[in-house]
């Protein structure tokens, strides 16, 4: 497993070992265990049903079908996915996550819960999926794992299948945004466990438009919305249906 990985892996076994709920929707009023468990599920119906009426409005909802939920962490998205498709894998790399992610499965059987720690998504066939579906998830990761996972959902995806990426598109010129940007990490991980008491740092990154074009140059974004914000970062969601020419 290449280093920056391994890193990753580590801080997210933490996360999900001791604050699981509250590393996946990061409120101040809801550490200790705050999230209550129907309360955490309806966040991700309050995330998934307007993304899949956007998807339908956009002529991209493919209908059913195979859902990747790249990142699932406790399940959150997971869950509001199964409501709208046939089937819904969920990877992640951290398997106190995962555990928890079952205990909070309300689907039925209809997901599927997978441990990934490769820096690829090798374990999938191409073309498998009809979406692949991640928020949140990308910014976490070293740059190049992150681009080398997007590339990693075209393949994955079957031509003319839709991947609904959220991701960062630039930090804002607030005080917390810049002091992300600037401050060196060793300093920024420090302040998260000192300040903030995080049970293990979350690193950030943003990946513009611009760059999703780059490694995707022959899919179709049907749209790209600016949804969430905060005082650290600008966030998009990017509607791209996969070209057949973009596999790795």
């Amino acid at each position: 497993m290449p280093v920056g990985l391994e890193q990753v892996r580590r801080d997210w076994t933490r996360l999900g070992a001791t604050e699981p709920l509250w590393a996946v929707c990061v409120d101040p009023g809801k550490r200790d265990g705050g999230w209550d468990d129907d309360e955490f599920l309806a966040s991700g119906r309050a995330e998934i049903d307007p993304a899949v009426s956007r998807m339908r409005e956009l002529g991209v909802y493919p209908g059913g079908g195979r859902v990747l939920d790249f990142g699932c962490g406790a399940g959150r998205l997971s869950n509001a996915l199964a409501a709208h498709f046939d089937e819904v894998v969920g990877v992640d790399i951290s398997e106190p996550m995962l555990e928890e992610a079952r205990r909070l499965d309300r689907s039925g059987g209809r997901i599927t819960f997978e441990l990934n720690e490769r820096p690829d998504l090798s374990r999938f066939e191409d073309d498998s999926f009809d979406l692949v579906y991640t928020d949140l998830v990308l910014q976490h990761l070293p740059p190049d794992l992150a681009e080398g996972y997007v590339r990693e959902f075209a393949r994955v995806t079957r031509p003319g299948g839709v991947l609904v990426l959220g991701v960062p598109e630039r930090v804002r010129a607030t005080f917390k945004g810049l002091v992300f940007r600037f401050l060196p990490w060793p300093l920024v991980a420090l302040a998260q466990k000192v300040l903030l008491r995080y049970p293990a740092p979350m690193r950030m990154h943003t990946l513009p438009a611009s760059r999703l074009t780059e490694l995707l140059p022959l899919s179709r974004t049907a749209a790209s919305d600016r949804y969430w914000g905060g005082d650290h970062w600008e966030h998009r969601r990017h509607y791209v249906v996969v070209g057949t020419e973009d596999r790795a």
